[in-house]
Formats: C-alpha cells, sequence, structure tokens
C-alpha cells in the first residue's frame, strides 16, 4: 500500500507512534509518505520506501497566524495525486482530521477517492478537543472519516462521551519496537550516574502541567530518605523550572539530573530501577510502556488507559492522583528487596511484549485493507 502519514513531528506520544508506525510499515514493504512541517524526531531511518514531504507556509503581515492547515490541506493533495496513495492515515484530530477531510474533497476534483484513518491519541480528546470552539469540527471530521482508531479502551469511551462521534471506533494500541527498547548492559554509564550504586528512579514527559513533575519530585524526595538513590528527569517543558526550584529549596538538587530531550531513551531505561508517572490524565502511557520493555517497573496513577498496561501489584503499582505518600510507598516496596525488584522487573518485560510491534502493526494492515476494500466496495 502507499500511505499518507500526517502527524506532529515532535516528541510528543502522537508523533513518535505514527513515525514508528511508519517506518515499521515501510520495513513490510509498504510505502510510506510522511506529510508535515518538519522532518519527525524519530524519522532518522533511510528506507527506499520512506518520503518526507515538508508542509512550507509563507508569513504574509496580513497573518496574525500563518494558515498551516491550508497549506497542509494543499501539500496533501498533491501528495496523493502525484504518488497514487491508497489512503491517509492523520495521527492526532486537531487539526488532522479536519485538513484530511477538505484535502478528500479537492480530490474528487480529480476524480480521487483517498479514505481517511484517524487515531485518537489522547489530548486532542480529553483536553483540546473539549474546548468548545474545536468541539463541532473534531465530532464532524471524525465522523467523516472512512476509520478511527484510539490507542486505548479509555480514550474510546471518553470520545463518545465528549464527542457527538457516531464512528465505530476500533482500539488499537500503542507499541514499542522490541528490538530496539530492550535491557542492555550500561554499566559504565550507571556507575557515572551512581558512584555509591544507589537505586535509579526516572521520569520521562514533556513537563507539563497534566504530568505533575512536582509529584515526581515530592515521591522522589520520600524515597530518598529510606533508599539512597538518584533521579532522572528526561524531557523538557514549562514545569521544568519549577521542579528545578523546588528540589533546590530542599535541598537535594545533587540528587536529580535533568538530562533535557534525548533521542537514545531506551540506554536511560537500560539502567533505571523504577520509573515514575503520576499524570493528571495519560490515555495510554507510551512512556511507561518503553520503561517496561527495558525490565523498569513502574510506579503510575491510575488515570485514564494507565490501568490497561501498568498492572497494579504485578508489573508495578497505581494509585489515585496525586498520592504522593502512598506512591512513595509503593516505591520503596519495590526497591528495597532485590528479589522483590526482580520479580516486578521481569513482569514488566513479559506484559510489554503484548505491545509489541510485531503484535500491533498487523493490527493496522488489516484495519487499513478493510478500510480500502470498505470503499472499494461502495465505488
Amino acid at each position: 500500500m502507499k500511505i499518507g502519514v500526517v502527524c506532529y513531528p515532535t516528541y510528543g506520544g502522537s508523533g513518535v507512534v505514527a513515525t514508528e508506525l511508519g517506518k515499521a510499515l515501510a520495513q513490510r514493504g509498504h510505502q510510506i509518505h510522511f506529510i508535515t512541517y518538519n522532518r519527525p524526531i524519530r524519522l532518522s531511518l533511510f528506507s527506499e520506501n520512506i518520503f518526507f514531504h515538508q508542509v512550507q507556509t509563507k508569513d504574509y503581515p496580513l497573518f496574525e497566524f500563518i494558515p498551516y492547515e491550508s497549506a497542509l490541506a494543499s501539500t496533501m493533495v498533491d501528495v496523493a495525486r502525484y504518488h497514487n496513495l491508497d489512503l491517509f492515515h492523520v495521527h492526532y484530530a486537531i487539526p488532522h482530521a479536519s485538513v484530511a477531510y477538505l484535502a478528500k474533497q479537492i480530490l474528487k476534483e480529480y476524480d480521487l477517492d483517498v479514505p481517511v484513518i484517524t487515531t485518537l491519541h489522547g489530548t486532542d480528546i480529553t483536553l483540546v478537543g473539549k474546548n468548545q470552539s474545536y468541539e463541532p469540527v473534531v465530532s464532524f471530521s471524525v465522523d467523516q472519516s472512512e476509520g478511527v482508531t484510539a490507542v486505548s479502551n479509555f480514550l474510546k469511551e471518553a470520545t463518545y462521551e465528549n464527542f457527538s462521534v457516531r464512528n465505530d471506533i476500533k482500539v488499537i494500541y500503542n507499541f514499542i519496537d522490541e528490538s530496539r527498547f530492550q535491557r542492555t548492559n550500561k554499566d559504565h554509564f550507571r556507575k557515572m550516574v551512581t558512584p555509591q550504586n544507589e537505586k535509579i528512579l526516572i521520569h520521562t514527559s514533556n513537563f507539563r502541567k497534566v504530568k505533575r513533575v512536582l509529584d515526581v519530585m515530592k515521591i522522589f524526595e520520600i524515597v530518598r530518605k529510606e533508599v539512597p538513590s538518584k533521579l532522572l528527569m528526561v524531557g523538557d517543558g514549562p514545569d521544568r523550572s519549577k521542579a528545578e526550584e523546588y528540589c533546590r529549596e530542599r535541598g537535594f538538587c545533587s540528587d536529580v539530573s535533568f538530562l533535557g530531550s534525548q533521542n537514545s531513551v531506551e540506554e536511560i531505561y537500560s539502567i533505571g530501577d523504577l520509573f515514575l508517572l503520576p499524570s493528571a490524565s495519560e490515555s495510554f502511557g507510551l512512556a511507561a510502556l518503553e520503561a517496561m520493555a527495558c525490565k523498569v517497573p513502574v510506579i503510575a496513577s491510575n488515570t485514564g488507559g494507565l490501568p490497561e498496561l501498568v498492572l497494579d501489584g504485578s508489573t508495578g503499582f497505581t494509585s489515585d492522583v496525586g498520592k504522593v505518600e502512598k506512591m512513595a510507598a509503593d516505591a520503596i516496596h519495590i526497591l528495597e528487596d532485590d528479589k522483590r525488584w526482580k520479580e516486578f522487573s521481569d513482569n514488566a518485560y513479559a506484559h510489554s511484549q503484548n505491545f509489541s510491534l510485531k503484535t500491533i502493526v498487523p493490527q493496522y494492515e488489516k484495519f487499513y485493507e478493510e478500510v480500502i476494500g470498505t470503499l472499494s466496495s461502495v465505488s
């Protein structure tokens, strides 16, 4: 198949999943055309089946905001026409689903009928999309897609609850490339971080309010008093300065490393003992899955789709949002006993394999075929 992939090119979960899916599909023989404003962060692979089409925009004095949607729709039309696309797969509803609808209508003028599959990733439904100024457009454009997927059962139900969507939504979970995300020997790296063989706790996110990075700091503050440990904060965002200020004021910043955004996060997970994800909302929790694949147990909130991934008492523990004392106690429970930690570690790895690339990608292929087949039979 020839597939146009529309996504955000950033470190966010939707862009990561879109890029990794495209790469996996290319390796399976499909022709993948990425359409976005910058080369996706994780698109470092050269392949004869991968193409990147940059959306070009112009900043005219008349425009207070650059009309990216119009430029994106035009690029999608151009790519579909001249590369004979079989379908568009757009990731994150806003604005990609509505832009795809516009591109599809324009293509009909050229006697081309290119179906659209929209994948809902999370905040496009649970946060941004709930804004009343977006809701009618999101509901309409999602309903006009020939296929719709969501990354968790939670997100599927949240979509029906908050939007006037009548379209069927198929749950296809996020996934990891098991050949990349696996625990490897990084003892030299670990000794640099923990010269006294302390335990290593990790948090990875975009440091937005919803990630509750101050809860991460509070959990670690309690844990370090009981278990000698270090904290690695991976990522960047608006709440990073608050986290840095907190540990400075409390006097434990020497045990915290802010690493910024990183591409090779699997190397960091390979030295980890525990992953912290106390988010206020997570539609799935891709970072937690990547950590689990590297045999790192997870302490998480029980919100959104996280209970579908983190099995309480088996691959880690889940707690109500904001319960930092319980999360810290659960972390200590895992870390204080090496035998207990290994049991959680093995369970985390075993469960992560249910979300492997080789398991999930064929589900997308089958869905593509169903959507194209349905369109062909109608035509």
